[in-house]
């Protein structure tokens, strides 16, 4: 299934290991109704901040699913932390905007925002953000057409991470839930179980179980989509070349994350236009 409305843009290896991605959508003029103005959305490790032309959009309490975080509203500049369920969310109409997806020990020394605070929350990104954050994403926010976006972000971002002289691995979660279990081990003086997963928590907001856990998630979403028309497909096999005990497992850590079971969640990737952002990493 095509995507007009949606891309996803990967950053330049200058940006790894602080953006993992950036979500453009603009769904104007294509007349969208019913489902499709739907979005399913999984749990994620992520720190997510939204720049959106308009702020419409509503929080689904679905069982299964996230419930809007106390006191949330929609504002055009939104910051959402680490979520360990999936959301589900409805826009009213047209939307346009890019969803910037921070490694959240990333944006943490860039900007202090502590990711722990954040975790299942969502709120006004103004109101938090540094100040000069604040008028960059409101320019950014305000530019029309992807590419002046996209040259903002990076010509913001790249001199502000450079300048940390952070080396972080880019690549799937796998690799950066390790290397951060590596920091860990070796950052401090403290070397108990304990306090290394204390230090996980402070940087990336969940603990390291959770982090393996989304690994696993990834790995199998992938396994899945290489493994399409291959003769003989099995969820056991899946499971078992992406560190499953077994094929319970992986179908209870699917719903867990993402809402649905493995073979529902293949069935509406290929069919469902609410499950744009799940095609979109499928590439």
């Amino acid at each position: 299934m095509q995507e007009p409305s949606a891309r996803l843009w990967l950053p330049p290896l200058s940006l790894a290991g602080c953006l993992r991605g950036v979500l453009l959508r603009d769904t104007r003029g294509l007349g969208l109704q019913g489902a499709a103005l739907d979005s399913f959305l999984p749990a994620t490790p992520l720190m997510s901040l939204y720049l959106l032309a308009s702020s419409d959009a509503q929080w689904l309490a679905t069982p299964g699913f996230s419930v809007p975080p106390p006191g949330y509203a929609p504002a055009p500049l939104l910051l959402a932390g680490p979520f360990t369920q999936p959301t589900h969310m409805r826009s009213r109409g047209e939307e346009r905007g890019l969803v910037l997806l921070f490694l959240p020990d990333a944006l943490r020394a860039l900007t202090g925002i502590d990711p722990a605070a954040w975790r299942n929350r969502a709120g006004d990104a103004a109101a938090v953000l540094p100040a000069d954050w604040r008028d960059w994403a409101e320019s950014v926010r305000q530019l029309d057409g992807e590419a002046a976006q996209l040259a903002a972000v990076q010509a913001f971002l790249q001199p502000r991470w450079q300048a940390l002289g952070a080396q972080r691995p880019s690549g799937r979660y796998a690799d950066w839930s390790e290397a951060l279990a590596v920091r860990a081990a070796t950052s401090a003086a403290g070397r108990s179980l304990r306090q290394l997963e204390r230090r996980i928590k402070r940087w990336a907001g969940l603990p390291l179980r959770e982090l393996r856990a989304v690994s696993r998630a990834e790995a199998a979403f992938y396994a899945v989509a290489a493994a399409e028309g291959r003769p003989g497909f099995s969820w056991a096999d899946i499971a078992a070349e992406t560190d499953y005990a077994d094929q319970s497992h992986l179908c209870r850590e699917t719903r867990r994350l993402t809402g649905f079971s493995p073979e529902e969640l293949r069935r509406r990737i290929a069919t469902d236009p609410a499950f744009w952002a799940y095609r979109l990493w499928r590439g």
